[in-house]
C-alpha cells in the first residue's frame, strides 16, 4: 500500500511540474514572443475581417526594420485600452501625398493590388488632398485597406516605431482560413 501511495504521490509531482513549466513557456512566449488578436470591426476589409483572430510578432521589429506593406498592431492614438490593426503605407524618411484617389510615395503612385479597385483614397484632416508630407525618422504612415472605413495616418498622423506590438504574422480562426498572411510585394517606387 505504501509503494502504491508512493508512486501516486510521484506521478501527481510529475503532472505539476509538466504543468508548471508548460505554463512558464506560454507565459514567456505571450509576453516577448507572440500575442493573440481579434480584428475588430471593418478597416482592413476585405483581406482581414471582424472576428477574425491573428497571432502578432512580437519580436521581428527588435532585430528588422518594419517595411511596406506590413500588417501592424500597435495601440489606438485616442484610447490606449485599444489595438488597432493597420498597414504600413509610408516608412521613416519618404514623402507622401493623397492626390486624386491616389498615394503618391516619393511622387510615384504607389501600386496596391490588394485593395480593391473601386476604393478610393481620401485624405483626412492630418494629410490633407494634394498636400506633401515627410514621414519623421523613426516613425510609419499606416493605413487600414478599407480606406472609406479606416481611422488612420490620414487622421491621426504616423506612428512611432516603438508603438508597434508587433506585425501580424499568422490568421488562426476560423479554422478554414489557418495560415500564414501573404508577403505583399510592392513594384518598385
Amino acid at each position: 500500500m505504501l509503494e502504491i501511495l508512493k508512486k501516486l504521490g510521484q506521478f501527481f509531482l510529475d503532472l505539476i511540474e509538466t504543468i508548471v513549466m508548460a505554463l512558464a513557456i506560454f507565459v514567456v512566449c505571450y509576453l516577448f514572443l507572440f500575442q493573440p488578436h481579434q480584428v475588430k470591426g471593418n478597416s482592413m476589409y476585405p483581406n482581414f475581417h471582424d472576428g477574425e483572430y491573428i497571432l502578432t510578432d512580437k519580436v521581428s521589429y527588435r532585430f528588422n526594420s518594419p517595411q511596406r506593406g506590413d500588417v501592424v498592431i500597435f495601440r489606438s492614438p485616442q484610447n490606449k485600452e485599444v489595438d488597432y490593426i493597420k498597414r504600413i503605407i509610408g516608412l521613416t524618411g519618404e514623402s507622401i501625398k493623397i492626390e486624386n484617389g491616389s498615394i503618391l510615395i516619393n511622387d510615384q503612385k504607389l501600386n496596391e493590388a490588394y485593395v480593391p479597385t473601386d476604393y478610393f483614397t481620401t485624405a483626412g484632416s492630418f494629410l490633407i488632398e494634394g498636400q506633401e508630407f515627410i514621414i519623421p525618422d523613426g516613425e510609419y504612415f499606416v493605413m487600414g485597406d478599407n480606406r472609406s472605413h479606416s481611422s488612420d495616418s490620414r487622421e491621426f498622423g504616423t506612428v512611432k516605431k516603438e508603438e508597434f506590438i508587433g506585425r501580424a504574422f499568422l490568421r488562426y480562426w476560423p479554422i478554414n482560413q489557418l495560415g500564414l498572411l501573404p508577403k505583399v510585394h510592392y513594384l518598385p517606387l
